[in-house]
């Protein structure tokens, strides 16, 4: 049969060692210089990864002192050698309730979100809407977000607060937990859900006692992997809490944040502030790297 399928001028050349020679060696030398292209580019990311990643830790640990975490910024205090510098309290503390406060925001929204497109509207044309609109808002600019909540929610209430800087936030989160839910839930054997729901369990409790518990690991992993996308935004901060050179633990003012207080003293070209904002990108680079670590170790118990 094979003989029938490459007749004619294909077929003596299949039969011809000298022309079945060639092609070897042209197909071994395509594929070493595929090869090696492929590693050279590797090599060529890797290296400024490490060097990214040197810069970072040697200029963040040179300003890493208690008083990064023990003061607030003081912008008094610089220009004066005689008086003590100040530190990142206060970003500190605003990172972690805006942060805090869009993932309890945004995390139960996406659930639910997550849970309707795979069990309730998993073929239908609303759930087709919605997870487009999800997977649109997914790859949407931050900085969009935190413009539309600088009109919805800033110039209402005349003037910048920690609530707004949640709320843009936890935009953001919404749609990573929703995708993350629908898959992990899809994942879940058919046949589960109908030995539930032969043995009398109505759907709603299929869905939390069976469903949830076998699709935990990857939820919360994608939990964890929103968080970690909403700690380093800078540029829906800057339109919604902006920032306060306090500590402050009113959500209703204007609240400092990590990625914010890096952008404004890095920018400030004086050298013991941008010596602080290394120190507070490395803290947020930590942070993220924590997160990471652990969503990974709970995506291979899942395994």
């Amino acid at each position: 049969m094979s003989a029938t399928i490459l007749s004619g001028p294909a077929q003596r050349s299949m039969r011809d060692p000298a022309v079945a020679a060639a092609l070897g060696r042209r197909r071994r030398l395509l594929d070493g210089a595929v090869r090696w292209f492929c590693i050279g580019a590797t090599l060529v990311g890797l290296f400024f990864l490490a060097s990214i990643l040197f810069t970072l830790v040697w200029r963040g640990i040179e300003a890493m002192d208690v008083a990064i975490f023990t003061r607030s910024f003081e912008p008094t205090r610089y220009g004066d050698d005689s008086l003590p510098e100040g530190g990142l309290l206060n970003a500190i503390v605003g990172s972690l309730l805006q942060v805090a406060a869009a993932t309890a925001v945004g995390t139960p929204i996406g659930l639910l979100v997550g849970t309707y497109l795979a069990e309730y509207a998993r073929n239908s044309p609303l759930g087709n809407v919605v997870r487009f609109v999800s997977d649109v808002l997914l790859s949407a600019p931050s900085v969009l977000i935190g413009l539309f909540i600088y009109q919805l929610v800033v110039l209402p209430m005349g003037g910048f607060s920690g609530l707004a800087g949640a709320l843009a936030l936890a935009i953001i989160v919404i749609p990573v937990v929703v995708r993350t839910t629908e898959d992990m839930l899809q994942l879940i054997p058919v046949a589960l859900r109908e030995a539930v729901i032969a043995l009398g369990a109505p759907k709603w409790k299929m869905i939390v006692l069976v469903c949830y518990r076998a699709a935990l690991s990857g939820i919360v992993t994608g939990g964890l992997l929103a968080v970690a996308r909403i700690t380093g935004e800078t540029a829906p901060l800057l339109l919604t809490s902006f920032g306060n050179n306090q500590t402050s633990f009113d959500l209703s003012r204007a609240m400092a944040s990590l990625p914010v207080s890096i952008y404004q003293q890095a920018n400030s070209g004086f050298p013991d502030l941008v010596a602080i904002a290394w120190a507070g990108a490395l803290i947020t680079t930590l942070a993220v790297l924590a997160i990471n670590i652990a969503a990974r170790l709970l995506l291979r118990t899942r395994h």
